[in-house]
């Protein structure tokens, strides 16, 4: 049995400086809206405003009312619940709003809103992306860090009531990123679309996880230091490099939303896909594998297949992931060498990403009936299996020849939601499904039946929707490179949207059934909070370390 060492009662001094900090926060976002005559910045301030004045009367109340005291002789588990929380909410807003924007695909003239421009698929299809991304899958990232930081490290979070401004200040940037998707505040870039005054924020607020993470990994009482805790630190780490770089931009004025970027011309694509891919590998992959590494083995009550693997896997990625940014810019004006410098590196790509699929799968070794017993675990390997999926598709997708028919069709939709949906939505409801009995002290789920009803009702949804997109994605390249005897283009751009009615509606049948799937998960989340406590379970599953990996060489 692991315990922490025995410090009782948080004093409240840190959060009169909180205090203090949101409202001088308050009062420059005050005088900043007043004196804008932008009506959008305007906007953004009033959203401020509202955040800084709600956490101001919350610290209060806390101070004099004494409930911001917590013994330091157990782990920070009140903000992974609301992060838990967060997650469970912001996944059902953003597949609501993708399932809203695939209707309006298939069925335009029903979904179309001409008197509400911000329920159109223009202003929708960001708030999709993001929401799925940045709201549902950053509280996943959040969540689970502080869960695996502090049982590999045995040492409570560091920083005080810094997780706490982590959560709320990344709930901010949630709002003032989607509602400002609605009212048209975009810098128009793929996966960074908030505006500079957005932006800012996230970089405090990311500076701030950077310091939790490290300063609980500085603090530990155990020596080594776990591999699953390198991935969320390359995650972390890498994602403030590209944010930074990406979202460099002069601001029109200081009480104006709109910003130029500082990049232009092929400089500007270069950077934006170099960006855009890294999101995508140290966002989407790097911090889920983080998860992968920590969950598979706990709920398998198995050591990691290979310690050795998990090292030169991590350490491979990070360095090739890094330069694959450019083989989203074939046939355009980038340098040729660096189109094909992408796709080499894209192509190199297989060996490590199969590398950590290969040891999450291995894990199992010994444990194969699990996978009949266990829904969760299935849900966890069978994220893996999309992963290793994704990551061969990937890099295909590359090379410049296939690159030249699938590039800007609906087969690179496909591609993106197998590893959307199966990877990093699969990998995040088996490790909520772990979390959950665990956060809240209950001896297991409310229903393993549920579990398996949201396994397999979710499962065929996606097979749903990569199957439609591919279909509809080769028939799109093909039609787009169909040529009359007379040299001109054999169909107009709305013919090819016509000929695909039918994979979009099959998209949207794929996405509503992944939707259900999420609710079912819901409603046995909700019941499993209400069940009974169980003191073991609290005992095993807050003072017990994560499971080191053992190498099995």
């Amino acid at each position: 049995m692991v315990t922490l060492p025995v410090k009782r009662g948080e004093t409240s001094g840190e959060a009169v400086y909180f205090l203090i900090a949101t409202a001088l926060l308050d009062l420059v976002a005050i005088l900043a809206t007043a004196a804008s005559h932008d009506p959008l910045f305007q906007f953004q301030g009033y959203i401020f405003i509202a955040a800084f004045t709600l956490g101001a009367f919350a610290l209060t109340g806390g101070i004099f009312g004494g409930t911001l005291k917590s013994p330091q002789d157990k782990y920070s588990d009140g903000v992974i619940r609301a992060g838990v929380i967060a997650t469970m909410f912001w996944g059902v807003a953003g597949m609501l709003v993708g399932c809203i924007i695939a209707a309006q695909l298939s069925f335009p003239r029903i979904f179309y809103f001409s008197d509400f421009g911000f329920l159109n698929f223009g202003r929708l299809r960001p708030l999709h992306t993001s929401a799925v991304i940045f709201a549902f899958g950053g509280n996943a990232l959040i969540a689970t860090s502080f869960w695996v930081v502090q049982r590999t490290c045995r040492a409570r979070l560091f920083g005080g009531m810094l997780p706490w401004f982590v959560f709320w200040g990344y709930q901010l940037f949630i709002c003032l990123a989607g509602l400002g998707y609605l009212v048209g505040i975009t810098q128009s870039q793929e996966y960074a679309e908030p505006e500079w005054l957005t932006d800012l924020w996230l970089t405090i607020v990311w500076v701030a996880y950077l310091l939790v993470f490290l300063g609980t990994i500085w603090k530990r009482t155990e020596p080594h230091i776990y591999v699953a805790n390198w991935f969320y630190l390359a995650f972390i780490v890498t994602i403030a490099i590209l944010h930074l770089t990406n979202n460099a931009a002069l601001p029109v004025s200081f009480l104006n939303h709109r910003s130029y970027s500082v990049w232009s011309g092929v400089q500007s694509a270069l950077v934006q896909w170099w960006y855009g891919h890294n999101a995508v590998g140290f966002f989407l992959t790097a911090g889920f594998l983080a998860m992968m590494y920590y969950f598979i083995p706990k709920r398998a009550e198995r050591p990691i297949y290979s310690y050795r693997l998990s090292i030169v896997h991590f350490w491979a990625l990070i360095f090739i992931y890094i330069w694959a940014g450019p083989h989203h810019l074939h046939y355009t004006a980038l340098p040729q060498w660096t189109q094909t410098l992408g796709m080499t590196f894209s192509v190199m790509l297989w060996m490590p990403s199969w590398g950590g699929m290969i040891n999450g799968l291995m894990t199992l070794s010994g444990a194969w009936d699990k996978l009949r017993t266990d829904p969760v675990i299935r849900m966890l390997i069978v994220s893996l299996a999309f992963y290793g999926m994704s990551t061969f598709e990937g890099p295909v997708m590359s090379i410049r020849a296939v690159n030249a028919l699938s590039h800007y069709t609906d087969w690179t939709i496909g591609h993106v939601h197998s590893g959307a949906l199966g990877w990093v939505g699969f990998v995040t409801f088996g490790c909520i499904y772990c979390m959950v009995p665990w956060l809240w002290k209950k001896k297991s789920l409310y229903s393993n039946t549920l579990v398996e009803w949201h396994f397999w009702i979710a499962t065929t949804g996606i097979l749903l929707y990569i199957t439609a997109m591919w279909v509809s994605g080769i028939m799109e390249g093909l039609m787009w490179r169909e040529y009359t005897p007379q040299g001109f283009l054999a169909y107009s751009f709305v013919e090819t949207v016509a000929a695909k009615h039918v994979e979009n509606v099959v998209r949207l049948i794929g996405g509503v059934m992944y939707l259900t799937g999420f609710l079912i998960m819901i409603y046995n989340l909700v019941r499993t909070v209400g069940m009974p406590s169980s003191e073991p379970a609290e005992l095993k599953a807050n003072l017990a370390p994560a499971p080191l990996a053992i190498p099995a060489e």
